[in-house]
Order: C-alpha cells, then structure tokens, then sequence
C-alpha cells in the first residue's frame, strides 16, 4: 500500500513538473490572476472561487485532458532501487541488442558520408535558401538526383536482427512452452493470450457496434451510426479527452476523426504552435541535413508510389523535414530503449561539449518511414496542425515499431503475439506456410512496421488507428495480422467476456 502511494506521489510530482514548462501552465497562471478582479472572486474563499472559476470556463477540462494526456505517455512505475536505464528497458540483453543496431545503423549512415563526400550537415547558400523558400509548397516538382543516396535499413533488415535475438538465461534452457514456439522470435516474453484479449479488447465484442465494418448486432446500420454520429458529437462539445478516446474504440465518423483524434492527442492549434511549426520551417530553409535526402528518397520510392498518397507528396516533405528539426521529440527518448545519436564538430570528436544529437531530432528515417505520415494528409490539410498530429502520433506509438524492447507495444512482442496466435489457433496455415519455405512472419512484419499503412485501403486503416489510439496500444495491428492472408472480408468482432474460443473471431482485413 505504502509503494503504491509512493509510486502515485512520484507520478504527480512528474507530471506537475513537466506541466510547469508548458503553455497552458502559463496561460492557467494569466487567468488566474485576471480572475481576481472578478466580483464573485472572494478573498475568504480564493482557492474554492478560483477553483470554480476553473471549472465554468472550461480551463479545468483543459488541465484534465493535459494530465490525461501526460499519463498516456508516462512510462509505467519501476522498482525504487532500479537504475534509470530500466525506465527506458528493463531487461539488459534488450537494451544491448538496441545499442548494436544502432552502432550499425550509424555505420551505415557514416560509410554513406564517406562514400558521397557529403557533410551531415551545411548551411545553404542564400540562393539556395530563397529557391528552397519559393517552391515550399510545391517540392514534389523538384527532382533531384537521389540515384547515390540508399535507405539506412528496411523493415527486412530490422527482421533478421530480430530473428537473431536471444536471451542468454534461456540459451541452454528447456521450458516445454518456448521450446514448442516453432515461430522465428525466439524469446521468452510474455504475451496476451486469447482469454486476455477477449477481455482487453472487450467493446470489440458481438453485442457492440461498430462503425464501418460488418458487425452482428439487431439494430439497423443506419439507426446506429446516426446514434454513434450523436454521442461522437456531444463527445467533442464536452472536450473531454478520455471520453474521446473511449468512444472511437467502436470506430470514429469520417466527419469527427480529425477533431476527435486531436482531442485524443490533446493536440490545439495554438498561435505559438503555429509559430513553432514556422521556426522549424525556417531551420530547413538555413541549413541542409544528410537525412534530408534520405527523406526525399523515402518519400519517391514509397508514397508517391502509391495510389492513395501520391497527391500529399509536397505535404509529406514539409512534415517530415520539419520533423528532422524538431528538438522536443528527443523527450520520448526518455522512455524508449532507443538513444539518440550524437555527432561531434570537426576536429572535436569525443569530447563530449562538443557534442551534438543528429539528426537534432534523434530520429534517423528508414525505408517507408514517410508512410506513418501519409493517412493523416486525408484529415489535416493545415501544415502546423498536420505536423502536431504526426509528432504527437509517434513519440506515443510508431517509434516502438522501430525499436528493440520487451514493451507489450514493441516490434518484438507484436512479433511474438502474432506468431503464438497463428500457431495455436491456425495451426495448418502456419505449418503449411513453413513446409513451403514462407515463414507468416516474413510476410507479415513489413505490414507490422507500417501499422498497416500502405497494405489498407485508406478507410480500412484510419479505422484500425481509430483503435490504436482507443486502446493506447499497438497489440491490435499484431491480432488483424494473424488473419490478414485468411480472408477477404472484414469481420473485425470479438465476443463478449465468457465466450467460448471456438466462438472468438479474431479482426480480418482485406486490402485487395
């Protein structure tokens, strides 16, 4: 009792903490002090007034769906005697595996600079910077030459490292159950199984709506989605962010995605967010970074491929190079197993003052990278709001498809989720799928890496986001995966707690 209290005492102070340094911390400062020359403001009863005041204004709301908002993130309380390094993964064969593939990624990008005789970093010429400045909006149009410049990894790189990950206490081991997994991740993680996720994503059951997809309940379609549009309505009138995020776990209405999903993410176009996103802006105008072609690349190879995104290419390349530029993102390193890599300026490296993150936001772009930004261009057409949702999105969610780590959202465990599932519950596709030499995860990882996006129909997976961002959890895309090849027909439903497993149909999709 007294470690639960000590845990929920540290979390307040953090959360405070944080809060402390944010606009809205500020702007309840400002409104608290012009509240004093109120009428109804009483010195005998300033807190309880003030309070009040709060709360008819509506600024209360605000501080609850920023403190929701906070706990989202907040990495779950660890051991008081554990070293920080567990906060970011407590297991230390994880943590080794992730520190070796950095190394390597960084080899790669090193051995490409060499190679192309390009500086990681330079300041564009004032020609350069007027040009780059007068097609902002239209660099799709730009073609520049890219043949030279190669992805850091693709998602089947990251796989064989994964394949090859190995807890030492288990090498020699003889657990039947880890034994018996004939799957290509080989370690001992603990993962849901269906009893647990029949519980875990319980309004996914046979007795609830849902919005978009072929479920089996008694009332008319039309009936329930004019109802499901009616709550969706009132949700976003009361601004409250956990009831949105409740209420989109049984879909979310085209016409309310983009208001309800920034309501999730407690995401508000402000004018200093604006401003932000304009600084940003003009650090890509002053200064050229390596990773910008590596971006470009991206951006040519993958969505501007693809039927649905090809139109959002200019979009995709204001984002993401803001986004290369964007300090604050470092803040979620602080709980990912991931570090960010350093640079050193010429002639000073390995002292430590010198020493610089790159790129400035820690994130180095892979292989289909641009394509976690491609859905969201459907719903923000604002360049500042559009980059608030796709940073906020990540530093919750995508980075975990691209790190190493025992995180119940991490790559790892999807891996290992979707691998037990198909094996227990599909066992002849599973040993039929191996005997011809087509491992299920060799298949499937790359639709995991993307959470889908590219493999969907657009309003296919806008409605399974609608269910990572319901849930706070990326589990979702490792259950539609484990039917993904089985069927043409979306059925995405669950029984309700009690409900035999013979009885329990696991999501399907169909992107054909």
């Amino acid at each position: 009792m007294l470690q639960e209290e000590s845990d929920l005492s540290l979390i307040i102070a953090q959360i405070v903490q944080k809060l402390k340094g944010s606009n809205l911390y500020a702007q309840l400062e400002r409104q608290a002090w012009a509240s004093l020359q109120r009428p109804e403001i009483k010195l005998e009863s300033l807190k309880e007034d003030i309070k009040e005041f709060f709360k008819i204004s509506g600024w209360e709301k605000k501080l609850q769906n920023a403190v929701y908002s906070e706990l989202s993130v907040f990495p779950l309380p660890s051991h008081p005697a554990a070293p920080p390094e567990h906060l970011k993964e407590p297991l230390v064969y994880m943590r080794k595996a992730q520190g070796s593939w950095e190394k390597r990624i960084l080899k790669s990008l090193n051995s490409m600079c060499t190679e192309l005789s390009i500086p990681l970093a330079r300041k564009r010429p004032v020609g350069e910077q007027k040009e780059l400045l007068n097609k902002w909006n239209e660099m799709g149009t730009d073609e520049p030459d890219l043949s030279l410049f190669r992805p850091v990894y693709a998602p089947k790189d990251f796989l064989e490292v994964l394949i090859n990950l190995r807890n030492p206490n288990y090498e020699n081991g003889d657990s039947l159950s880890f034994r018996t997994h004939l799957g290509l991740i080989q370690v001992p993680l603990k993962v849901k199984d269906i009893p647990e996720l029949k519980e875990f994503f319980v309004e996914l059951g046979l007795t609830t709506g849902q919005l978009g997809i072929d479920d089996s309940t008694q009332v008319p379609p039309e009936l329930f989605e004019n109802e499901h549009v009616r709550i969706g309505q009132k949700v976003l009138a009361e601004q409250d962010s956990a009831a949105a995020q409740q209420y989109v776990r049984q879909g979310s209405p085209t016409a309310l995605r983009a208001e309800l999903w920034a309501l999730i993410l407690n995401i508000s176009s402000q004018p200093e967010d604006i401003l932000y996103y304009e600084q940003l802006k003009t650090n890509v105008i002053q200064h050229d970074l390596l990773v910008d072609s590596l971006i470009y690349k991206d951006v040519k190879l993958t969505a501007s491929n693809d039927d649905y995104y090809f139109v959002f290419e200019d979009y995709l390349y204001q984002v993401l190079l803001c986004f290369s530029r964007d300090t604050s993102v470092l803040g979620h390193f602080a709980y990912s197993s991931a570090s960010p890599p350093k640079s050193y300026i010429r002639g000073k490296l390995g002292l430590e003052e010198y020493a610089v993150f790159y790129p400035p936001n820690g994130v180095i772009p892979f292989h289909g990278f641009s394509m976690y930004v491609a859905p969201l261009c459907f719903l923000y057409h604002e360049p500042s709001k559009l980059y608030q949702i796709f940073r906020e999105m990540y530093v919750r969610f995508f980075f975990r498809l691209h790190s190493i780590s025992s995180h119940p959202s991490g790559i790892v465990s999807l891996c290992l989720l979707f691998e037990t599932l198909l094996q227990t519950y599909l066992p002849q596709l599973f040993y039929h799928l191996r005997e011809i030499g087509a491992q299920p995860l060799r298949i499937s990882f790359k639709w995991m890496v993307r959470a889908f996006s590219g493999y969907l129909a657009t309003d296919q997976l806008l409605l399974l986001w609608d269910r990572i961002l319901g849930y706070n959890s990326l589990e979702i895309l490792a259950v539609s995966t484990g039917n993904e090849s089985t069927s043409s027909q979306i059925t995405w439903v669950y029984p309700s707690p009690g409900t035999s497993d013979s009885e329990f149909t696991l999501p399907q999709f169909s992107y054909l």
